[in-house]
């Protein structure tokens, strides 16, 4: 018995992030540079002193020192980055070319779906991503409220949520489709119409804790299955005005450039996807301040899951016309967001969305800059995480390389520091 168990406990040692920070205990990170997420290049020979869960000082090691009883942690040949954030994600969902969407919602069991996000969950922070905006649980229900608060009272290892609980779609629009309508199947996100109605469905998601207010603008569901609106810009503005009044910001799935428009004018603040967007509809979102989210890895994916052999093959149709709508979008200026539909291909590949980025146009410092500040904006969150700066929360990853030049270097993640505690030790 001994002889097993002495193994056990050196595996749970080795996994188990170090016991959470006192209020006033003090750790030193000492890399080869920092990156505070907004500036042009990383500053060499800077420090940052933690003091329990916040940022207490950076800048030149001179000007920081050491002070008595820090805990210093030398992190040679690494830049120290804020913790990244991913914008677009679904904990509850898992590679399509592990099992399709429907059997995920229609066969595969809330508890098995559970136990999955919890492992996706670890596996997004050990990747550097200390904060995601989850945008459904697809058929899980509620879930995401429950792992969010597992996370938050430490009871599993998972980055900062923000999230959108089950979704809202007009009825008969969302899939699993519909054949039999004498009983209720079980859908992908909330069925709402009407102006009474989606307002009810807002009100109610928010009081089962969701953070974001998420709807589908349009979807696959026209006469020859082609993507067409679906609520209305009425029903928009309704659900915009009951989330707001309650401090909730609104994100549209939306590739017409039709659904986009009425996304936008009724106040929405993130587009989704965005696929079928015109100069118009580019411009309206800049005028409107309004955040892009590409989601380019999920189409990425996709393609490759129906046999595309990238890097050999000629590009298929549908990335094509992603690439060159990303760069119309970069070329109106229109804000970019981080997030790639990430349950679509594997949880902790988050970083495949920002080389995508790069490889379609942005620069390696124009993306990381919108993985961290931006995004934190994104979510009202920059008043407490996105950068590196004194009483900020302490989420923190050190990589190799530089990634403001090299966006592969965020591949190279050494250390994962959130809110003081060491999640990922260098």
């Amino acid at each position: 018995m001994r002889a097993f168990l002495l193994p056990c406990l050196l595996v749970a040692a080795s996994a188990a992030p170090l016991a959470a920070q006192t209020r006033d205990s003090l750790v030193l990170l000492k890399p080869a540079a920092v990156w505070d997420g907004t500036s042009d290049a990383p500053a060499a020979g800077w420090t940052v002193l933690v003091r329990g869960d916040r940022i207490a000082a950076v800048g030149p090691a001179v000007q920081v020192g050491v002070p008595k009883g820090a805990v210093v942690i030398a992190l040679p040949g690494m830049t120290l980055i804020p913790g990244m954030i991913e914008g677009h994600s679904h904990l509850f969902l898992h590679p399509y070319n592990e099992a399709a969407w429907n059997d995920q919602v229609l066969r595969e069991p809330l508890a098995l779906r559970t136990a999955r996000a919890v492992n996706h969950a670890r596996a997004t922070l050990m990747a550097g991503f200390t904060s995601v905006r989850d945008l459904g649980t697809e058929g899980a229900g509620y879930s995401d409220v429950g792992l969010k608060q597992a996370i938050d009272q430490g009871i599993v290892p998972g980055p900062r949520m923000a999230v959108a609980t089950r979704a809202m779609v007009v009825t008969g629009s969302y899939a699993p489709k519909r054949s039999d309508f004498s009983f209720e199947p079980p859908q992908g996100a909330e069925e709402a119409d009407g102006l009474d109605g989606v307002v009810r469905v807002a009100r109610d998601q928010i009081a089962h804790g969701a953070d974001w207010v998420k709807v589908y603008a349009d979807y696959r569901w026209g006469p020859r299955g082609e993507t067409m609106p679906t609520f209305s810009e009425a029903e928009l503005r309704a659900i915009v005005d009951a989330a707001r009044s309650s401090g909730r910001p609104v994100a549209a799935h939306a590739s017409t450039p039709e659904g986009i428009r009425r996304a936008i004018v009724a106040g929405v603040e993130t587009i989704e996807h965005g696929d079928g967007a015109t100069a118009d509809t580019w411009q309206l979102m800049k005028e409107h301040r309004v955040t892009f989210c590409p989601t380019l890895a999920a189409g990425d994916a996709t393609r490759q899951y129906a046999g595309w052999k990238k890097g050999t093959d000629p590009e298929p149709a549908s990335i094509s016309a992603k690439r060159a709508s990303f760069k119309a979008a970069l070329a109106a200026g229109v804000t970019m967001c981080v997030g790639g539909d990430v349950g679509v291909y594997a949880h902790g590949d988050n970083a495949r969305e920002m080389e995508l980025m790069v490889e379609y146009g942005m620069t390696p410092l124009a993306v990381m800059k919108a993985a961290t500040s931006g995004n934190a904006a994104m979510l009202h969150w920059e008043s407490r995480v996105g950068r590196v700066s004194s009483g900020l929360l302490a989420d923190l990853v050190a990589v190799q390389g530089d990634p403001t030049r090299d966006i592969h270097a965020v591949r190279a993640v050494t250390m994962v520091m959130k809110g003081g505690v060491m999640e990922r030790r260098p």
